[in-house]
């Protein structure tokens, strides 16, 4: 594994014909949930079957909620969330509200993503069409909201327990990514983002004719093994399509 700059952004990279994104394997790109460090998804890379050569790469957010921590270990956020608000409207039913409101600080984190992404695909020579882009809770919100408002065709998405984001600008976006495929999971006893949005979203995608495939878990906010299970057959699916 190795650690490298890009547009502004730190990330980690591994997989690939060396362990450390060597070669010109397909890459998965995945952004950590907020309060985790840049490091947390980074296990993935060693239990997701994916195609021999993936390359993996894990970003960390830009802003650190503990600036004195390692930035390696820091907890960090793509953009800032008050989680309490957040678990307050979620206990009180009041979904509609986090659905159509668009995070302050969203366009921020994904213009900086996008700087990344162009500098990831130059870097690595690799085009848009062999990655896949996601991420976990406010990553997988940011990955989404990328992946939709791009130009640019991506093989694949991992919406792992994130949720609706401005319900009207993604319900317009959507059917341009008809046929794309897209791992969507989410726990029915998730405590931090409701059940209910997440399905919304993935009945959006299924009405837009985008190849969604929901995975509903007894459990909260986490990635179980199923989710694993199906997600290595999506980065097959999508990578078999981009050779």
């Amino acid at each position: 594994m190795k650690m490298l700059t890009l547009g502004g952004l730190t990330a980690h990279l591994c997989g690939g014909s060396d362990g450390q994104g060597g070669g010109d394997g397909p890459v998965v790109v995945l952004l950590h949930g907020f309060g985790a460090p840049g490091t947390d998804l980074i296990p993935l890379a060693d239990e997701l079957a994916a195609p021999a050569g993936t390359r993996f790469v894990f970003p960390m957010a830009p802003h650190s909620l503990e600036p004195s921590a390692p930035p390696s270990f820091a907890p960090r956020a793509w953009w800032m969330i008050d989680i309490q608000a957040l678990q307050l409207a979620s206990l009180r039913g009041d979904v509609s509200e986090l659905s159509e409101r668009k995070p302050e600080g969203i366009d921020d984190a994904r213009a900086a993503f996008e700087r990344f992404l162009a500098a990831l695909q130059e870097e690595l020579h690799v085009p848009s069409e062999r990655c896949v882009l996601g991420g976990f809770s406010q990553g997988a919100m940011l990955a989404t909201d990328t992946l939709l408002r791009s130009p640019a065709r991506y093989a694949g998405l991992l919406v792992l327990s994130g949720t609706l984001l401005t319900r009207s600008e993604w319900t317009a976006l959507i059917p341009a990514q008809r046929g794309l495929p897209v791992l969507q999971s989410h726990g029915a006893q998730d405590p931090i983002l409701p059940f209910g949005l997440a399905e919304e979203l993935m009945q959006l995608f299924a009405r837009s004719g985008v190849d969604v495939d929901w995975v509903a878990f007894r459990g909260g906010h986490g990635i179980p093994r199923p989710v694993l299970d199906r997600a290595s057959a999506l980065l097959t699916k999508a990578f078999s399509k981009t050779k």
